[in-house]
């Protein structure tokens, strides 16, 4: 029972991992005109940051070491909450020509978050609260 448990944590870990992966490639942002962004397309060294914790989280997985998975799970969540607020930063200043803020913000606005946000932190908090049990079956098998 101990191993499936812990089989199946990893699993979890693991699920986490490709939904963190995959997500970095769905609409995260979109700009008008322009059209949906994903991570790439929002800053390249973002999108690297991301794929390398990614990477590191697989080795803690392969380890069935969960605090180093736990750790680079809370460091995406980090860096996601971190892009989300250079987003929202950097569209106001891509409008800091405009002579009244209330015309900043409201140009500002219509660069909206899309869906794919949700399936990176879904992934990463899969990550970070996969646990497994740790009781192990007392019976004794003959």
């Amino acid at each position: 029972m101990y191993f499936g448990t812990l089989v199946n944590m990893k699993n979890i870990q693991l699920l986490g991992l490709i939904l963190v992966v995959a997500g970095s490639f769905l609409p995260l942002v979109h700009v008008p005109i322009i059209g949906n962004w994903n991570y790439w397309k929002l800053d390249h060294y973002l999108a690297i940051a991301c794929w390398i914790f990614a990477a590191c989280a697989v080795f803690g997985i392969v380890n069935s070491n969960a605090k180093v998975v736990r750790f680079f799970g809370v460091l995406l969540i980090l860096l996601f909450a971190f892009t989300l607020v250079a987003v929202k930063m950097q569209s106001l200043e891509y409008f800091s020509f405009l002579p009244f803020k209330s015309w900043r913000e409201a140009f500002a606005g219509v660069v909206k978050l899309k869906w794919g946000w949700a399936v990176e932190f879904l992934g990463a908090f899969l990550m970070v609260f996969a646990i497994g049990s740790k009781k192990v079956n007392k019976r004794t098998q003959i």
